[in-house]
């Protein structure tokens, strides 16, 4: 399965936010979408990636104050991507090996989409539910 069928099926919208988008906002925006990372866009594109780990550990290092920095102070700048014709699982051992779980997928520098680790077992799942249908199957021809 590659990237694109999973976008075709979850869709293509991505949450994102501005550098100078504050820590308090970026929270409710997470909050607001339901999801666990945000892209940080700047004028030339992708500038980072927000996740909620990344507030989380932060918080032992500056506390309350926190809340009122911009979010390019705690974004992630090294943003490993992935494009659409990717395979699903050459995605998944990316997300292992760089111990990540939030994935943008980018055409020609631009932003099109993004893949989560949830989105990644939801395939495998569906492929185990497939497999155990086809063995069930062959078994009742049998």
């Amino acid at each position: 399965m590659r990237i694109s069928d999973v976008l075709r099926s979850k869709g293509a919208a991505v949450a994102t936010v501005l550098p100078e988008t504050l820590v308090t906002e970026l929270l409710r925006r997470l909050a607001d979408n339901n999801v666990g990372a945000m892209v940080v866009v700047g004028v030339d594109g992708i500038a980072g990636i927000v996740s909620e780990r990344d507030v989380v550990r932060r918080l032992t290092e500056y506390g309350p104050d926190l809340l009122s920095m911009p979010v390019s102070a705690i974004m992630t700048t090294m943003v490993a991507s992935c494009r659409p014709e990717d395979s699903v699982d050459s995605l998944s051992a990316l997300m292992t090996e760089k111990r990540i779980r939030h994935v943008p997928v980018v055409v020609d520098g631009k932003l099109v989409g993004i893949v989560s680790i949830g989105d990644v077992v939801k395939v495998r799942m569906q492929e185990l539910e497939q497999s155990q249908e086809q063995l069930q199957a062959y078994i009742s021809q049998g």
